[in-house]
């Protein structure tokens, strides 16, 4: 029996047919996205269900969808789906990460234009027949500073744009390589440098805890005054009172606003201003976008329903059939590895070396070293997956090596991630036993056998007594219960590190008094998926 498809948002004829030329039965409802109830009732009979932005793909609808696979989203965002919810179905959820990266850069270049002229208020103006010349006097671009916050996918196409228009081009992207800043010929600064110098700001970060309302009121006290800020990235990186009252005072020149907090956005105070430019989050809507994503997402759900092959997922490691029993306990393990040392390495990243030992050299290293990759940028890229995070590590520049050797020690097989930067370098190596779970061997060059919790803190100090009754303490007095430990140190009175397995998230107020104390040299909250384990 032939896999069927919902279409429930607007997609091309193309990508229709696409689904039909490869055997999949189709039901194109671009309107049905919008009835969540009608949506609801059919969504039982579907395979697959390929959308856009419209559907919201909740958990109940994920319930109520009892044959539901795979949930294909024409674009890269993915806000509209409950990705969890999905993960726990078993249901896989595509992406279509590149499709729109020009449009989208094109878009805030367009802002950039229209904010320096005024461009839309002096076309409204000469439309009601007024000739207003003196009043709508704008500013050149040559010459001025461009600030780009996010230098990935997006951000590095309007970088280089901003080059070609004789702009001076400072970028803040904490996986921004030297290398990568000089091939693009733009200066990389820390967030706050870039603040004080740019004329424009533009904003291509996605959104995450650590890039949520990124400006807000103290940011834009950093500001030149004049400044004009450009966001057709994600709503919620900008705490938009503020720039209101910006605006207002003068301090905030003008602003180009494609995505909004709360959207859509039929009623905001940004609104009929006249030093603001606002878009109803055009940022894709080129027809040329538009087309390129539906055709891709109809191509990978296709080829996923009848061939098994699995691309561009944002809940599942890209592997095949054949060798998904074997090697999808491992792609586990170093992403798991990759996440352990991405939340806890600040600076940026140079060069990673991925080793695989013994059986695991045998392996699909190819999914391994993406897994490991996508884990170790997920916290600051959170939409990342295993085909998107080769591409993101290499346009940052950052250098991956990959090294195979037999098996050298007790372990049939293991992996060992080693990350450098200017500062430091960073390893940690973990296998998996017999049930499938991953498992820390060693980190820091110290050898130890840990699971891997939901809620963990690490931390590094000299091995002396009383290290873990002062952890226990601090925890104790402030209502955080540690479920469990593991000590490890390379000798008596040396190096050593403690992970503290805890039943919930805890504040940053804690953390912080934990790293107040003089015999802690290091502490970092950890959070891994454990359920997908």
């Amino acid at each position: 029996m032939a896999p069927r498809v919902l279409v429930s948002d607007k997609l091309s004829p193309t990508a229709v047919q696409i689904f039909k030329d490869r055997g999949v039965e189709v039901d194109y409802l671009p309107d049905l996205g919008k009835d969540k109830e009608k949506l609801l009732e059919v969504i039982g009979q579907y395979d697959g269900l390929a959308i856009r932005s419209a559907t919201k793909v909740t958990e109940k609808l994920i319930n109520a969808a009892t044959k539901l696979r795979v949930i294909g989203r024409a674009g890269i965002g993915v806000d509209n789906v409950d990705i969890p919810a999905a993960s726990r179905k078993g249901i896989i959820v595509m992406n279509t990460p590149f499709g729109n990266s020009i449009t989208t850069a094109e878009h805030a270049v367009a802002m950039i234009f229209a904010l320096a002229r005024q461009i839309p208020e002096a076309n409204a103006s000469t439309h009601a027949g007024k000739w207003e010349k003196n009043r709508f006097m704008g500013v050149e671009i040559t010459g001025k500073t461009l600030g780009v916050i996010g230098c990935g996918n997006i951000g590095s196409i309007v970088a280089t744009r901003g080059v070609g228009l004789k702009m001076h081009v400072i970028a803040f992207d904490p996986f921004l390589s030297d290398k990568r800043a000089e091939e693009l010929g733009v200066d990389k600064v820390e967030l706050d440098e870039l603040f004080a110098r740019a004329d424009f700001i533009t904003l291509h970060t996605p959104l995450t805890d650590k890039t949520r309302n990124i400006i807000d009121a103290a940011a834009i006290a950093k500001m030149k005054k004049g400044v004009r800020i450009i966001n057709c990235a994600r709503g919620g990186l900008i705490v938009e009172a503020d720039l209101v009252a910006a605006l207002k005072s003068g301090k905030v020149a003008g602003a180009g606003i494609d995505v909004f907090e709360v959207e859509p956005a039929e009623n905001n105070e940004l609104f009929g201003m006249e030093n603001v430019v606002a878009t109803p989050h055009l940022g894709a809507s080129t027809a040329e976008a538009q087309e390129n994503v539906a055709l891709q997402v109809a191509e990978q759900m296709a080829d996923y329903l009848i061939k098994g092959a699995v691309s561009n997922a944002i809940n599942m490691p890209s592997i095949t059939a054949e060798e998904a029993p074997r090697l999808k306990p491992f792609v586990k393990l170093a992403e798991v590895l990759g996440a352990f040392v991405g939340q806890v390495t600040e600076d940026p990243i140079k060069e990673v070396e991925i080793l695989f030992d013994g059986s695991t050299a045998t392996m699909n290293t190819r999914a391994l070293i993406s897994a490991a990759l996508a884990g170790l940028i997920r916290p600051q890229v959170s939409d990342v997956n295993m085909v998107s995070a080769p591409i993101m590590v290499k346009e940052r520049g950052i250098i991956v090596a990959e090294v195979k050797r037999d098996k050298s020690g007790v372990f049939d097989g293991y992996i060992k991630l080693t990350v450098t930067t200017e500062h430091r370098t960073r390893s940690i190596a973990g296998t998996c036993f017999s049930d499938g779970k991953p498992r820390f061997i060693q980190i820091k060059g110290i050898n130890l056998d840990a699971e891997v919790g939901q809620h963990m803190l690490y931390t590094t100090n000299a091995d002396a007594p009383g290290i873990i009754g002062l952890l226990g303490t601090v925890c104790g007095e402030n209502g955080v219960n540690i479920a469990n430990f593991q000590l490890g140190r390379n000798r008596p009175g040396g190096d050593a590190i403690a992970l503290l397995y805890l039943d919930a998230p805890f504040p940053d107020s804690v953390l912080e008094k934990i790293k107040a104390h003089k015999s802690i040299d290091s502490a970092k909250r950890l959070q891994f998926d454990v359920n997908a384990m």
